[in-house]
């Protein structure tokens, strides 16, 4: 399954998380988050600090060199509210940019509500509900209404928990007439928002943010060190007025010491649980949830929806054409070609996690499907040996001698024994070619007893992973009998080779 990787450059805090994505949910390999407080400078003199920025980069590299081995396709750096506000904005793309190896963005507000809601989506999709999600971080703060996980209407407005602190609460702890300011001007940012939408009810306020993390495991004794508990947790509105009250009486060394309040987050969390007490108090909602997701688990949704870095596993336009023309010139039927093409490219992605093999292999695979069958133009009998043959001494442009090797290697072995020590063509390739090879193979083997028939009677292939169980759903309109019994027999192969199981059947129709 594909692998990415997000860093989401707040005001606060820098946060990081590789995950891979399959059946649309996310498996975190790696996250990292560190408090930076860009907004303070941002927001005090206008533009982020040399110390701050130099903090920055150092956990930008950090965090960079734990997802580049991780083999991830694709990544996005993303910066918010306190950057959008920087005058020096071009030294911070050109520093951040190339501590992380990848261009940063810095993006309006309402992109970052469009992947606060696919990361919410994400982690907890709610079919049937009409939701309310507020996210406060350092700069800014987004209201996002979501129905039956569609985005309604959203924005992005300057409440952020340290820019307020910075611009109204100058006392430890702070005096009346501050609290009130604040209050006055929270409400003038929200107003127009509420007034829009004031007539509609939600079944649901989802908060998100380390703020509303904070909040929740404060009013549920849940400590920092044990904060992913508090994902889905509830906190009323009037517990959340209590504890507003307990923040705003209490001076910075009290607010440390409350339970899932960190040491950092108490200098700002006064500011920030008021933009949400506000909020639930406004939409007359008894209460909110907590949900771990952010802008980080967005941008691997996205960026997974938008299948980025696929390419790096599939052929080239100009590889194509290589291989097309071959399958040609030796009169190979290109339907059936581009077919098992097609299917053994798709075996490549579901079975990732399994075979663990480079993206840049997919593209021999791929390629091996389009040129598997060429031997049968110099005979039938053994057509397999001669593909081989034709493909290791035929001219292959855009591909290299070691990928030419290894494709023909693969149509050697695409049916009859699998790679073995006397086998002498397998043997003179490199160690990580030979171990390509024997991975390959099978999903080779499958992809072309699915065409069995050279009809195209498979539309997909789907994974559907029970228990620890290989299990891959065939999607097909026609009867499919054949290929289903002649693919469960070659996938005998991926046991010997995996030692894992696996098995194919044909998908539900699904009524329209």
């Amino acid at each position: 399954m594909p692998r990415y990787a997000a860093i989401d450059i707040g005001s606060n805090s820098v946060r990081m998380m590789a995950a891979e994505v399959s059946h649309g949910e996310l498996h975190i390999l790696a996250q990292d988050r560190q408090v930076t407080r860009l907004g303070e400078s941002v927001f005090r003199a206008g533009a982020i600090s040399k110390d701050a920025l130099d903090f920055l980069v150092a956990n930008l590299s950090r965090m960079a060199a734990m997802y580049s081995r991780l083999d991830v396709i694709g990544v996005r750096a993303v910066a918010t509210s306190a950057v959008r506000d920087a005058r020096n904005q071009q030294e911070f793309l050109k520093r951040t940019s190339e501590a992380t190896g990848t261009n940063v963005e810095i993006i309006s507000g309402p992109e970052e509500a469009r992947l606060i809601h696919l990361g919410v989506e994400a982690r907890w999709p709610r079919p049937k509900e009409r939701t309310l999600i507020v996210d406060v971080g350092g700069g800014s703060a987004e209201l996002i209404i979501s129905q039956s996980g569609q985005l309604i209407d959203a924005v992005s407005k300057p409440l952020g928990a340290v820019r307020l602190t910075e611009m109204f609460l100058k006392s430890d702890p702070a005096q009346p007439d501050e609290l009130q300011r604040l209050m006055q001007y929270i409400d003038e940012k929200l107003e127009p928002f509420h007034q829009q939408h004031q007539p509609e009810k939600f079944d649901r306020v989802v908060a998100t943010s380390a703020t509303a993390a904070a909040i929740v495991s404060a009013l549920n004794q849940v400590p920092r060190a044990k904060r992913d508990e508090a994902d889905r947790l509830r906190a009323s509105q009037s517990q959340v007025r209590e504890l507003f009250a307990q923040l705003s009486r209490s001076d910075l060394a009290a607010r440390r010491k409350i339970t899932g309040i960190g040491p950092k987050r108490a200098e700002i969390i006064v500011a920030g649980t008021a933009v949400f007490l506000r909020a639930l108090e406004l939409f007359e909602n008894r209460s909110f949830y907590y949900c771990a997701a952010g802008v980080r688990d967005g941008i691997i949704a996205d960026l997974a929806a938008r299948g980025v870095g696929r390419e790096l596993s599939q052929l080239s336009k100009e590889q194509r054409s290589v291989v097309e023309a071959m399958a040609r010139r030796y009169g190979v039927p290109l339907k059936h070609a581009r077919q098992v093409a097609f299917l053994a490219h798709r075996l490549f992605e579901i079975l990732q996690t399994v075979h663990q093999l480079p993206p840049a292999a997919g593209k021999l695979l791929e390629a091996a499907g389009y040129l598997h069958d060429i031997g049968h133009f110099v005979s039938n009998t053994g057509h397999h040996k001669h593909s081989a043959y034709l493909v290791a001494n035929s001219d292959m442009p855009n591909f290299t001698g070691k990928e030419r090797l290894t494709i023909a290697a693969l149509c050697r072995f695409h049916r009859k024994s699998m790679p073995q020590a006397q086998h002498a063509e397998y043997q003179s390739l490199e160690p990580d070619a030979r171990r390509q090879v024997l991975l390959l193979a099978p999903l080779l083997r499958i992809a072309d007893a699915l065409d069995r028939a050279h009809e195209q009677k498979v539309r997909d292939v789907t994974s559907a992973l029970r228990e620890g169980n290989l299990n891959l759903l065939v999607h097909a309109e026609d009867d499919i009998n054949l290929e289903l019994w002649s693919a469960n027999e070659v996938a005998k192969t991926f046991k010997d080779v995996y030692g894992k199981s696996l098995t194919l059947q044909r998908a539900r129709a699904t009524r329209v």
